[in-house]
């Protein structure tokens, strides 16, 4: 079993350049090459995952997103252009009309901003709730009760969750469960060996470290979540830019 700092060196290994670059380059291209027609139609008929266009995916960032992976011991990740754009991914991919949503009370400011005055415009519906206390979060449990988002530490007034109890609550009720992770990454606490599905992080904090670049990213537990999350990324455009993944894969 590797350790965290080979894992951050090494990756996975498994997307390669094909000139033998030992570190990823930045493939600054919005389009890829197809092989022939054939070729081009299987890409897009969803028969292989080469590389089609960069919003949709590009080997700089897909490296990246698998060392993310290997990181938190999770499924599948998605790096998305800023913190707020992997926070926006997810509810946009999971909240909707008549659905309800409990978040902690001191989340980043723009999390908890964004839920307060742009989805409840959509039906959405809203809870704030202490979730270092999970009595508070048993309480606001309803049945149309579908995401359970929080902080732990919560930036910035550092309440911790019990992220066991809280899973453990979440799957009784077969809610998803997110945890925003950028306070103190995956060298400190890994939330889905907790029991979390999603996983959260502003990559533009300590993971790429050298305050220049902006980037975030969703880390899922399972295929499954992963396959409802990719493509509202895509969709909404919410992509990383391979100069940013290159720098914040330096960052690692």
């Amino acid at each position: 079993m590797h350790g965290i700092g080979t894992k951050a060196v090494h990756g996975t290994g498994k997307t390669k350049d094909s000139l033998g670059s030992v570190v990823m380059p930045i493939y600054q291209t919005s389009t890829f090459r197809f092989k022939d027609a054939e070729h081009g139609a299987a890409c897009f008929a969803g028969e292989t995952d080469d590389f089609i266009y960069t919003r949709i995916n590009n080997p700089t960032v897909r490296e990246l997103e698998e060392t993310l992976t290997c990181l938190e011991n999770g499924n599948h990740t998605i790096c998305t252009s800023s913190g707020m754009a992997a926070v926006n991914v997810v509810f946009f991919a999971l909240l909707s009309q008549g659905k309800h949503v409990i978040c902690h009370e001191t989340v980043y400011g723009p999390s908890r901003s964004v839920l307060e005055a742009q989805y409840t415009r959509f039906g959405v519906e809203v809870t704030f709730v202490d979730t270092s206390n999970t009595s508070s979060v048993r309480e606001a449990i309803r049945n149309n009760t579908v995401l359970i988002y929080l902080e732990s530490p919560s930036n910035p007034t550092i309440s911790v969750a019990d992220l066991p109890e809280i899973s453990k609550l979440a799957k009784e009720h077969d809610i998803t469960l997110c945890v925003d992770n950028t306070f103190l990454g995956p060298a400190l606490q890994l939330p889905l060996n907790f029991g979390a599905d999603i996983v959260i992080y502003s990559l533009t904090k300590s993971i790429n470290g050298h305050a220049d670049v902006v980037a975030g990213c969703i880390i899922t537990k399972t295929a499954e979540m992963a396959k409802k999350l990719r493509p509202m990324m895509i969709t909404l455009g919410m992509c990383l830019d391979p100069n940013a993944a290159f720098l914040v894969r330096r960052g690692l």
